[in-house]
């Protein structure tokens, strides 16, 4: 093979670059999608020894492959940054005490945290709300805070984007994003290559709107990554969608990705890559393209891609980037084939799926998942059928001036990355507040409303066109700039509403995020609907989900006339004109500038940097890992489950956020109880979202949704949350405390379809390690959560096609031996369940244990990423101290 390496002249300077060129002919390259174009350059410039067998199977020659993926940088949020920073000062301590240099556990790439998941919806509906808002997420976390900023003294390569800012997939795709990125060059000079990143949250794949391929890991991938590990994947299949015409009037972004959600949701998408082509790309926006792509973990895919072309480039012009990188961006992506021209050839894709954007209709998703999408006029009967309640129960409240019944909408919130970053559909749904006000409606006074934004370049341009007043009319007043109701962290209900709540009362949330999972938001609120900004306006307005938006009256004005949507949302020209009006450089220049300062809570605060960390052992906000405390010197000499005992049975469809939820602590859990022993206030417990970097509290929240029941024993009345039997069938008790009489014993942990699904990922396979759960049994894994089991040497175990738990008649006595675990290998591994029943009966079950790499086949061997890491650590800093 040909020495791939070329050079552009730009602007008189002299880059080289791995010229595809050179490793394809143009034909070969022509058939490629995007996608693995710039996959393709990442092999061949980071790791040159997978490259024959990558081009062997991307040019049709060659087998499936490992592909080691290299990310050029690396983005976190708090709530697994927070953690990944515990880890890494618990890191350096096990490093020492091994005997190693403690000061090699620092990132080898650059990494930028987002502190965006903390704040909580406490002041709304009121001017000053996010001034109020931040106020309390400082009191609260400041501890964490601080932790921070020693981190940012104590490593190198890491930057922090302070409170109050943005959203993490706002703030990549507004400022972090280059889309074409330098690197030293081996002749001493400047390499170009394409941006390739991974981020610890699940909805990175916004920031393949813009032509930058990068996708979500757990957080601890997310760490491997930072200390230089690659991110190894299968070569993945591609499903191209061939997009036609365009989106009707009235018909947003938000319609088209909840369309495209539930299309892909019905077809196999873990692990494979999608991406967009054809004649109707071309009238799809940056902010459109963000918003679908933002969707891609809720249909399983890891990249939803839309190659770079000139609304790329427009985009890049719009957002203030730096002329210089606007030059490289322009030479290098039209050198490297990787600018998709109008009228050219399109890739050949594994899977080609035909969509007609003029027949997407405006929707809704729910109430329970972000595939369910239902139009206006079936919104009302889905929650009917899927929302169990006693049908007429009504609760009344005076001051409301009507009961409410089952389906009112107790929260509207426009909130997160999938929407707010969509300039049309943030100034459509304010002029639709604008019309309504001229109208004399607002809000019903049920209805908890906020409006978080993903950046404050989105305030900026709503204040330019006036439009804040207009949101704040309605209750929509800014209440920060953060994840906040999306995540859950949403606050209470209206006072009479809480009251109503715990007295029965279904309610609805309709929120402009992604997901909608039940009691996600809030835990007194059984249903969620996705749905855009305007619509958020709407259901507002309406105050209930049961009814036809598209054709019955929202309320009546002060003349008692029945105001309709249609009167009040305004035209595709209207919202166009406003939107080029107020949407300008200038703006995303100035936040730019801005973009580490922080807020006057951020500077105020102090941090000393040192090699090692000083844990406080009083501390209730960060702990040294328990996961981190017997990290022997070598690893175990064989991978065996032996003996092992059944924890519980889970059901279909339990995600992470069932399993490590991110909501707010109950008074009266398990967590609760720890806290308030340590003399913390009630009104302090704060998130679990904010407590990861405490073990004590997050595993005593595991399996604590009140959705979720031990399907073990059904002679036992389900409770709230997993219980289970001690190890001597004595007491039936909390998951946690169950766990603890096992202690020695291995468990394991059966469960249905789709275990894994939902954020709070990396904490969902903690926990488990921390109970005691060594492998996992289910019909089918997600993959993040997959591969965050391994990082924790948890055991992602699935059935042959058509088995399930039910299958085995489980009563929990049994004795279970995991066979095979001594000759794994890259690929499907047959595994053999051997289960050992109290009679004296023995049967067996066929299970596949997938290994995507190599290297999660050492995490295995070694326990964990962490342990995996801090080994090899140790021999390389050892060996470099002997060598010197």
């Amino acid at each position: 093979m040909n020495e791939p390496i070329n050079h552009l002249r730009i602007d008189g300077q002299r880059y080289a670059y791995i010229d595809l060129y050179k490793l394809l002919t143009p034909a070969q390259l022509h058939r490629l999608p995007y996608s693995l174009r710039t996959l393709l350059e990442n092999i061949a410039r980071c790791a040159p020894a997978s490259l024959p067998a990558v081009l062997a199977r991307a040019t049709g020659e060659g087998p499936d492959c490992e592909v080691p993926f290299q990310p050029n940088r690396l983005m976190f949020h708090d709530t697994t940054c927070l953690p990944a920073l515990a880890d890494f000062a618990g890191m350096r301590d096990v490093v020492a005490e091994l005997g190693g240099d403690p000061t090699a556990v620092n990132p080898a790439i650059p990494a930028v945290l987002t502190i965006d998941h903390s704040v909580i919806v406490e002041h709304y509906a009121e001017a000053g709300a996010v001034e109020a808002n931040l106020d309390i997420d400082f009191r609260r976390n400041s501890e964490r805070y601080r932790f921070i900023k020693w981190a940012q003294a104590s490593l190198d390569n890491f930057k922090v984007i302070p409170p109050g800012t943005g959203i993490i997939h706002q703030m990549n795709m507004e400022s972090i994003a280059q889309v074409v990125w330098e690197s030293p060059a081996a002749d001493g000079g400047v390499l170009l290559h394409p941006d390739c990143m991974v981020a610890t949250d699940s909805h990175t794949p916004m920031i393949n709107a813009i032509g930058v391929l990068g996708w979500g890991v757990g957080g601890l991938e997310g760490q491997a990554a930072m200390l230089g590990e690659p991110v190894p994947i299968p070569f993945p299949q591609v499903v191209g969608i061939r997009v036609s015409n365009a989106l009707r009037p009235g018909v947003t972004a938000t319609d088209l990705a909840l369309t495209v959600t539930e299309l892909l949701r019905r077809r196999n998408m873990v692990g494979k890559f999608v991406e967009f082509a054809g004649p109707g790309l071309a009238s799809l926006s940056w902010a459109a393209r963000g918003t679908v792509a933002n969707m891609a973990p809720e249909y399983g895919a890891t990249v939803v891609f839309f190659p770079f072309d000139d609304e790329t480039l427009s985009y890049l012009e719009l957002s203030a980037r730096p002329v210089a990188l606007l030059a490289k961006v322009s030479a290098y992506m039209a050198a490297q084939s990787l600018w998709r021209q109008e009228g050219e050839p399109e890739p050949q894709f594994d899977e080609l799926i035909e969509l007609d954007l003029a027949q997407v209709e405006p929707s809704v998703a729910g109430p329970h998942q972000p595939h369910q999408r239902q139009s206006l006029a079936a919104a009302g009967a889905s929650f009917h059928q899927h929302v169990q309640g006693e049908a007429g129960q009504l609760f009344f409240e005076p001051s409301f001036e009507a009961p409410l019944t089952h389906g009112a909408v107790v929260m509207s919130a426009i909130t997160s990355c999938t929407n707010t970053a969509n300039p049309a559909q943030m100034i459509q749904a304010g002029l639709l507040a604008r019309n309504a006000r001229a109208r004399g409606v607002g809000r019903r006074p049920w209805v908890k409303t906020s409006l978080s934004p993903g950046s404050r370049v989105v305030a900026d341009y709503l204040e330019a066109a006036g439009l804040l007043k207009d949101f704040a009319a309605l209750g929509f007043d800014l209440a920060g700039f953060g994840c906040m109701t999306c995540i859950g962290n949403s606050g209470s209900l209206e006072a009479h509403v809480e009251a109503f709540a715990e007295q029965g009362l279904r309610g609805v949330v309709v929120l402009s995020g992604n997901r909608n999972f039940e009691g996600r938001v809030n835990p007194k609120v059984p249903a969620g609907y996705l749905a855009s900004p305007a619509l958020c306006v709407a259901y507002a307005i309406a105050g209930s989900i049961d009814i036809d938006l598209s054709s019955q009256p929202l309320a009546l004005d002060t003349q008692g006339r029945p105001v309709y949507l249609h009167e009040l949302m305004p035209s595709d020209a209207d919202v166009s004109a406003q939107v080029s009006d107020v949407v300008r450089p200038a703006l995303f220049q100035q936040r730019s500038e801005l973009l580490w300062q922080g807020t006057h809570h951020w500077q105020a605060l102090e941090a000393d940097g040192s090699v090692q960390f000083a844990w406080h052992p009083d501390s209730t906000y960060l702990r040294r890992p328990q996961y981190l405390a017997d990290v022997q010197a070598l690893p175990a000499t064989r991978l065996s489950v032996c003996d092992a005992r059944v924890l519980a049975v889970l059901g279909d469809n339990v995600t992470t956020d069932h399993i490590s939820p991110a909501g707010t602590i109950p008074a009266q859990s398990l967590a609760g109880a720890w806290l308030r022993e340590r003399g913390e206030a009630e009104a302090d417990f704060n998130q679990y979202s904010t407590r990861r970097s405490n073990h004590e509290v997050m595993v005593r929240g595991a399996f604590t949704n009140p959705r979720l029941n031990n399907l073990l024993d059904p002679t036992q009345a389900p409770r709230p949350g997993v219980w289970a039997w001690n190890a001597d069938h004595t007491d039936y008790q909390p998951l946690y405390l169950a766990a603890q009489s096992y202690v020695g014993t291995p468990t394991v942990l059966f469960a249905g379809i789709n275990y894994g699904a939902g954020s709070s990922r990396d904490w969902a396979a903690k926990v488990l390690s921390l109970l005691g759960i060594k492998a996992v049994v289910a019909r089918s894994i997600e993959r993040i959560h997959r591969s965050n089991l391994i990082g924790m040497g948890v055991l992602p175990l699935v059935f042959n096609e058509g088995e399930t738990v039910q299958d085995l008649a489980l009563d929990g006595s049994e004795r279970l031996t995991f066979l095979g675990l001594d000759n794994l290998q890259v690929g499907e591994n047959p595994i053999t369940l051997q289960i050992d029943r109290a009679d004296g009966g023995l049967t067996q079950c066929s299970l596949v244990l997938r290994l995507d790499s190599l290297q999660e086949l050492g995490y295995l061997v070694h326990g964990g990423v962490l342990p995996f890491v801090i080994r090899k650590t140790v021999q390389r800093t050892r060996q470099g101290a002997l060598d010197d």
